[in-house]
């Protein structure tokens, strides 16, 4: 479709903390986009975010669609799955939470419905807009020779703080929440995930997962959002040949990391590109990966 004007009309699904951290100041700030309208399941958050940046409150959905050329999401996954193929749908051009749907068919609708209109889709994987990650994975790739390697995601998010009251995340734990990070952060370094090896979640919510990559190297996903850990752990290391590397967080900000998603956004609506690395379909194949890891875990 094309543009209205210079920026890229947006509008917010979704009111809550990481809505009012990252997606409005975001979206109001980037010189790209323009946050238009917020719809919110709760009226009352909708106004509050919505006034804070002279957007309006949408009534529903379908008003929300009417008034923008964009959609940013940051609502639970299968409410999100649900809504994205509406505005994929109505030609709306889409910023995706992780993971991207509440099931596996919920995410392939939500692919086949972006691949048939032809609009950009990215997914809000932080760390992969951190100028550090991008250039340590561009130095792994150039080394070569990594055999294995690991990711520990150890939190405390779901025994307090600001995303320990949300229900889905309680219900799907670190598996469907951090879970995304650390398998994109190990399939990029190591190569694509093409097993699910084993999975286990402990009676302490501590869940191990362990992968099989293409071209041999294996990895072990270890995550927990319910361990008192203060500050929380995120990292990656590969080992081989080479010696042993670590994915270092340099401390980019997390609205740093969506500014940066943002520019990459405007880039492909403006050129009319509808792929990217992390795109719907990269939401989609961490979807399977999340899919058969519970299976393992049950099975």
């Amino acid at each position: 479709m094309g543009r209205v004007d210079e920026q890229l009309r947006v509008g917010l699904i979704g009111a809550g903390p990481w809505a009012d951290r990252v997606h409005a100041p975001g979206l109001a700030d980037h010189p790209g986009t323009r946050l238009t309208a917020v719809w919110a399941r709760r009226p009352e958050a909708a106004a509050a975010l919505a006034s804070s940046y002279d957007a309006v409150v949408a009534s529903d959905v379908d008003s929300l669609l009417t008034q923008v050329d964009a959609v940013a999401f940051a609502v639970p996954p299968a409410v999100q799955a649900e809504i994205a193929v509406r505005a994929a749908k109505a030609g709306k051009h889409l910023v995706l939470e992780k993971p991207i749907a509440g099931s596996l068919a919920e995410a392939e609708r939500l692919v086949d419905a972006v691949g048939e209109a032809g609009v950009a889709s990215l997914v809000v994987l932080t760390r992969r807009y951190a100028p550090e990650t991008r250039e340590q994975l561009e130095q792994l790739h150039a080394v070569g020779g990594w055999v294995g390697g690991g990711a520990r995601w150890l939190t405390g998010a779901l025994l307090g703080g600001p995303y320990s009251k949300s229900p889905w995340r309680h219900e799907r734990g670190p598996l469907d929440d951090v879970g995304p990070h650390a398998f994109d952060l190990l399939d990029a370094a190591l190569g694509p995930i093409v097993e699910v090896i084993a999975a286990d979640r402990s009676a302490h919510g501590v869940w191990q997962v362990v992968f099989a990559h293409e071209g041999g190297a294996t990895s072990v996903a270890t995550m927990t959002m319910s361990v008192p850990l203060q500050p929380g752990i995120a990292e990656v290391v590969v080992y081989g040949e080479h010696g042993h590397r670590t994915l270092a967080d340099r401390g980019t900000p997390a609205l740093q990391c969506y500014t940066n998603l943002l520019d990459d956004f405007v880039a492909l609506v403006d050129s009319g590109t509808s792929t990217h690395p992390l795109d719907v379909r990269r939401g989609l194949h961490l979807q399977r990966i999340i899919e058969q890891a519970r299976a393992k875990a049950e099975a």
